[in-house]
């Protein structure tokens, strides 16, 4: 799953694509580069982020979504946790909702996503993101984003959505310590036994900055988001969604062929 945002504040790559054409030509970029998914935001949720308006949230992604649709028949991915910009995506052309608040912003979202019928991903995320990262504390955090996300597979099931739509993310930076988010990818194995495909978001996270202070800038951890996708594929995730198309798929096909001759 390759990220595409239109926002322009996201953490590592705001304010880069602030034209519709500009956004396509990068969308058919990550596409040659290997993409099988695109997500495309238009709502920051870094740490610290401020809220959209879902006029201002719209008004950026569907026009890209639109015309991405046009020219690529893949699965395009709507990254909002607004129901009517889920709505709007998907009349332009997107077949999943991915939600960082698994479908509990709204009190509308669940019955939306069982109408709209397209795949859902439920992301466990501790607040919200301008205080998320404000001293996150767990008891257990292997076991509680397990909980947590299976409460939410099942409120999804339970409002119509079914259960082969249904993928759960750990929601790695959300939320989390350092110390956390390793935790949560160690035990990646229990998450994928409890019945959902995963994805896994590590890609240039701060993690990666605790573990090497050398990487500052979140362009200089590329080394850690391949890293964290080898080790997720490793322990059993379907998707992971990266910044870096190309690394990631070449870094992802010698491991096939590691494997394969093993």
């Amino acid at each position: 799953m390759a990220i595409l945002n239109v926002t322009p504040d996201s953490f590592s790559d705001g304010g880069r694509l602030v034209s519709v054409d500009g956004a396509v030509d990068e969308a058919i970029r990550l596409i040659g580069d290997g993409a099988e998914i695109l997500d495309i935001g238009g709502e920051s949720t870094r740490p610290g982020a401020e809220p959209v308006s879902a006029e201002d949230e719209i008004a950026r992604v569907v026009p890209v979504i639109a015309a991405v649709h046009a020219r690529w028949h893949g699965p395009i991915s709507i990254d909002t946790m607004k129901p009517e910009v889920a709505r709007a995506a998907v009349a332009a052309g997107a077949s999943i909702w991915n939600d960082v608040t698994a479908l509990t912003w709204s009190p509308d979202s669940l019955a939306v996503a069982a109408e709209l019928g397209c795949e859902v991903v439920l992301m466990h995320m501790l607040g919200e993101p301008r205080t998320m990262q404000v001293e996150p504390r767990y008891d257990d955090v292997l076991a509680e984003v397990a909980g947590y996300l299976v409460t939410r597979a099942e409120a999804a099931m339970a409002a119509g959505v079914a259960q082969d739509l249904i993928t759960i993310d750990p929601g790695i930076g959300f939320g989390k310590t350092s110390e956390h988010n390793l935790i949560l990818i160690a035990g990646l194995e229990r998450l994928c036994g409890l019945g959902f495909p995963v994805l896994l978001g590590a890609s240039r996270k701060r993690t990666i900055r605790n573990i090497d202070p050398s990487a500052v800038e979140a362009t200089d951890r590329l080394g850690g988001s391949i890293a964290f996708a080898l080790e997720g594929t490793r322990r059993g995730v379907a998707v992971v969604r990266v910044h870096d198309v190309r690394e990631t798929v070449q870094a992802l096909k010698v491991q096939a062929a590691v494997r394969a001759a093993g």
